[in-house]
């Protein structure tokens, strides 16, 4: 699966992503909302583990490519979710801070929410908000998403 927007291309893992992607997982900053930093070790070793065995499932986090430079620039995708024991769908988007201010998280967004409509046949999406990311709350609402309510879960480190 490929998903191209006139400034991004969100494709399968590669070999050559590893290395950028482990820098964004890594990052504290860019984490802060998210869990923070993971493991190195375990992010190399399922990054491999993924280059080798590609997930056969239609939902998945995939590399984000900035075409003009053809750098790793982000990982987004959908993920199955279980919130409160229903299965839902999450949106989820994370940029290395180079990318930040340049609404590439509502680009790839927008075209996952294309893709999820016309190829998944996916009409709800979720997106786990922490309060204190506005700039994530911000791009949900871009996309169409309203608030639906508070949901608090025990982020894992991995």
């Amino acid at each position: 699966m490929e998903i191209e927007t006139n400034r991004l291309l969100l494709r399968p893992l590669q070999t050559d992503d590893i290395t950028s992607l482990v820098n964004i997982w890594l990052d504290p900053d860019v984490t802060t909302f998210m869990g923070g930093p993971r493991n190195k070790t375990s992010l190399v070793e399922g990054f491999k583990e993924d280059v080798h065995n590609p997930s056969t499932q239609i939902d998945d986090l995939w590399p984000v490519i900035e075409k003009a430079s053809s750098e790793v620039v982000g990982h987004c995708g959908l993920l199955e979710k279980d919130i409160e024991g229903k299965k839902e769908t999450e949106l989820i988007y994370i940029f290395h801070k180079r990318a930040w201010g340049k609404q590439y998280a509502s680009e790839i967004g927008q075209a996952l929410i294309k893709h999820a409509e016309k190829n998944l046949r996916l009409y709800k999406l979720i997106a786990l908000i922490n309060p204190k990311n506005v700039a994530s709350e911000k791009v949900a609402i871009k996309l169409g998403m309203q608030f639906f309510k508070q949901y608090y879960d025990q982020m894992v480190k991995k």
